[in-house]
């Protein structure tokens, strides 16, 4: 770790930012330079466009997809939200107690795979949504469509339809931006919390840095996550700002790729294209590319669920896999624990051999430490 700060630090004195961060309001905030594609020269027109009785666009992916992905034969569910078809798994007896899994970007309910399987043998009814726009669930064709707020309800909603109460909540990137603040605004409705590479950053209107080019313009010659990997070592803001517009500008299906980059386990062929199957081309691809841009959204909105979260007295863990730069940092997880009353007594760990898709990289670890955690603390 030490040996990496040193080359961060190294790296930004020499390495040029890419973006141009404007703290003033209305500063006419811009992005590297970039060509200026119109959206509708990537989209296949073959695709079948519908729209909602509110009049967002939106595709479906097609179900053959998704035949035969490695280790994922599970039964599909939907609920309905708002005009939207929202895919989840439903795994373990519905009896059983209940553990919601909510994924991040560019991931969907595949990534929870492992888990789930050493999960049901232990009586837990798993629940994994694929957020709108994600997975198996239908994909709104505008950016516009993906802001932080619409997600946070959407989730909600997709609890209370399903009736879930007494929910243990297991979160990870934007599942657990979503996550916690759902925790934090219904407590009611959680008896436990499992942080695993997540967070809820305390930023505002007056401090958040981040930003969205107007208008957003791809860019086809962007290809993989090597791309902006200098800008990384430049630390925040930039780390993240890079991110957003690697995504944004991005032409091409990018998941399998940034998964391998993201996870310490090499994954197979075939589990690379498991993470891609939901996103066959590019009018399908508007969640991935806009949801880190979610962060500009965080206007101070979420600060009410962190004073709640700082009363929370259910019990709550911390997992961290070091090995992750952004969310994997003992700094993050030192402020929960000590922000948190249910974090007292329990067994927070951080993971050497662990990167920033935990549940990938251990996700048999993973379960095992949730149905742990779950026992050492009963209801």
């Amino acid at each position: 770790m030490s040996l990496f700060r040193n080359i961060k630090k190294a790296a930004s004195s020499v390495v040029p930012s890419p973006i141009q961060i404007d703290f003033e309001k209305g500063g006419g905030r811009k992005v590297q330079e970039v060509a200026p594609y119109p959206e509708e020269v990537f989209w296949d027109t073959s695709v079948a466009v519908h729209k909602t009785p509110a009049g967002i666009e939106f595709v479906r992916t097609p179900e053959e997809r998704f035949k035969n992905l490695p280790g994922y034969d599970f039964e599909a569910n939907y609920v309905e939200i708002d005009g939207l078809r929202m895919h989840y798994l439903d795994e373990g007896p519905k009896d059983g107690p209940v553990i919601l899994m909510l994924h991040g970007q560019p991931v969907w309910s595949y990534l929870y795979r492992k888990m789930i399987k050493d999960l049901i043998p232990k009586g837990y009814r798993c629940i994994a949504p694929d957020m709108i726009g994600m997975g198996k669930s239908d994909k709104p064709i505008k950016e516009q469509y993906h802001i932080y707020d619409r997600h946070c309800e959407n989730t909600l909603a997709f609890v209370k339809k399903l009736g879930l109460k007494n929910i243990t909540a297991f979160v990870q990137d934007w599942g657990s931006l979503i996550g916690t603040r759902l925790v934090g605004e219904n407590p009611e409705l959680f008896a436990r919390l499992v942080l695993a590479n997540g967070d809820l950053p305390l930023l505002t209107e007056k401090n958040n840095p981040f930003y969205i080019p107007n208008p957003v313009a791809v860019n086809p010659k962007i290809n993989t996550i090597k791309d902006i990997a200098k800008y990384w070592l430049k630390g925040m803001p930039d780390m993240f700002q890079s991110w957003i517009l690697f995504c944004l500008q991005h032409t091409r299906n990018f998941i399998g790729g940034v998964m391998q980059q993201s996870t310490e386990n090499k994954l197979t062929d075939e589990e690379m294209a498991a993470y891609d199957a939901p996103f066959p081309s590019f009018i399908y691809m508007a969640g991935p590319r806009t949801l880190p841009s979610m962060n500009v959204g965080l206007l101070g909105q979420q600060l009410p669920a962190w004073e709640s979260l700082k009363k929370f007295e259910k019990p709550f863990i911390s997992f961290i896999g070091l090995k992750d730069n952004l969310l994997g940092r003992p700094s993050i997880q030192e402020k929960w624990i000590n922000s948190i009353p249910g974090a007292k007594g329990q067994d927070h760990e951080q993971f050497e051999n662990a990167n920033h898709f935990i549940q990938e990289d251990i996700g048999e670890i993973m379960a095992d430490r949730v149905h742990k955690f779950i026992e050492k603390n009963p209801l």
